[in-house]
Order: structure tokens, then sequence, then C-alpha cells
């Protein structure tokens, strides 16, 4: 079981980021979004390689405009 952005999901270890981030209607070239994986920031150039451990947690960050 994999936990994104604080809620339990159906992804499952091996998946990759790129596939989280598919999940939330995101793509791995959109501005502005940063993903964290128990605690540590991953760069984007390994989104697409990296393989997420079971019971993995996984926070994706996107940049608002606004004031």
């Amino acid at each position: 079981m994999i936990v994104l952005n604080g809620q339990r999901s159906d992804m499952r270890a091996g998946e990759t980021i790129a596939a989280a981030l598919a999940r939330l209607g995101l793509d791995v070239d959109a501005r502005g979004v940063a993903v964290a994986v128990d605690g540590e920031v991953v760069p984007r150039a390994e989104w697409q390689s990296l393989a997420l451990d079971e019971n993995a947690r996984v926070e994706v960050l996107t940049a608002m405009q606004g004031g």
C-alpha cells in the first residue's frame, strides 16, 4: 500500500512517481509540481524511473497563483 497525499491509495510497490502523478491527473512535464517520497524531495529526472517501496508516503505539491 502506498500513501498518496495523506490518503491510502491502491498503488502498489514498484509503481513509479509518474504513475502517482497520473492518478492525480498530472503530467510529469507539468510546471510547478514537486514530489517528496518519505520526506525526501525527488528530482524530476527520477520521476519516470523511481519505483516506490511498499508503505511509501508520497506527497505531490503544486504551486498555485493568486494573492
